[in-house]
């Protein structure tokens, strides 16, 4: 079994007995308040469901959730927020994931993903990959698949990041150095995704017009000549994207600690949200280097020397 599949499995168990003791070592009862909030929220989550499926079969295009993913954690942090009476720490958070989801909205438009027929618009790329593989060739296999992942589980999994908030939002603890060090790290995984977005947007916007000269991506100079990004950020990490994506949302699950709502220290029941969605990037970094490695030549060389997040080994050509 190769290093890189030892490192999945062993980073999904860890992740999956994180999850367990989650639930079995915190008590996950909730007031009245945060049970009426929930409701709400639910209310809101199963909308957007309902949305994504329906819109998506319809249109054919299955990047609605995509195109929500930025702008429903904005909407239930706010409601949170609202309902927990606008306690610093709970407006705190909420700024942070506004900034969080304007700027992932941003970088999300400037590839064409909205338009004012909100449901059209570019679809990602991934999809039409996946949805091109033999299992998924049957119509009742995507569809299954649209309605229970690209729907039902994402939408779930949006709530869920935000569950940090709903677990601390009746608690009047002062804020304290747990809270300054949720909110500094969110902001500093926020600022890397931001300059990682600049890098791999400013690389591709300068490969295409290259190309439109060039015509061939072999008579590019390096490094646009790889067909892949190893500027900035990306010399020295695979994914600084997904390393800034899931750093935010763990970040903000540290609240809960300044909360005094965690048990043993560090356990409550709302981790389940950041910790599936690391669960998740697994999955989609690994389809994107699969993706990446048939297209790209040199790309298994950029995967032997660079690791995925830590910033030990920059990229040699």
């Amino acid at each position: 079994m190769n290093k890189g599949i030892i490192g999945t499995v062993v980073t999904a168990l860890t992740v999956v007995a994180l999850v367990v003791s989650a639930f079995v070592l915190s008590d996950y009862a909730m007031t009245n308040l945060q049970l009426a909030t929930m409701k709400t929220l639910l209310i809101v989550c199963g909308c957007a469901f309902l949305y994504c499926f329906v819109v998506g079969e319809i249109t054919q295009n299955f990047s609605q959730m995509d195109k929500l993913w930025s702008l429903l954690p904005i909407a239930y942090v706010w409601i949170i927020a609202a309902n927990g009476g606008m306690k610093l720490r709970l407006l705190i958070y909420a700024l942070i994931v506004t900034a969080w989801g304007i700027r992932l909205t941003v970088n999300f438009a400037r590839k064409g993903a909205y338009s004012i027929k909100f449901w059209t618009g570019v679809e990602d790329y991934r999809w039409s990959i996946v949805h091109g593989w033999k299992f998924f060739q049957s119509r009742i296999a995507w569809t299954a698949f649209d309605l229970f992942f690209i729907s039902f589980y994402q939408n779930a999994l949006v709530l869920a990041i935000c569950f940090p908030a709903l677990a601390a939002m009746e608690s009047n603890a002062p804020l304290g150095i747990w809270d300054i060090v949720s909110f500094v790290l969110a902001i500093c995984f926020l600022v890397l995704e931001t300059v990682t977005d600049e890098y791999q947007w400013k690389f591709h916007s300068k490969k295409k017009e290259l190309l439109a000269k060039e015509g061939d991506l072999s008579k590019l100079p390096l490094p646009y000549s790889l067909g892949f990004n190893t500027t900035g950020t990306w010399s020295v990490m695979r994914h600084p994207n997904y390393l800034g994506e899931q750093g935010i949302w763990m970040s903000l699950y540290i609240c809960t600690i300044g909360a005094g709502v965690a048990n043993y220290g560090i356990f409550h029941w709302s981790m389940v949200g950041p910790l599936l969605l690391i669960l998740l990037f697994m999955g989609s970094s690994n389809l994107a280097e699969m993706i990446s490695s048939k297209k790209y030549p040199m790309y298994k060389s950029y995967v032997d020397q660079v690791f995925k997040y830590l910033p030990i080994r920059k990229f040699k050509y």
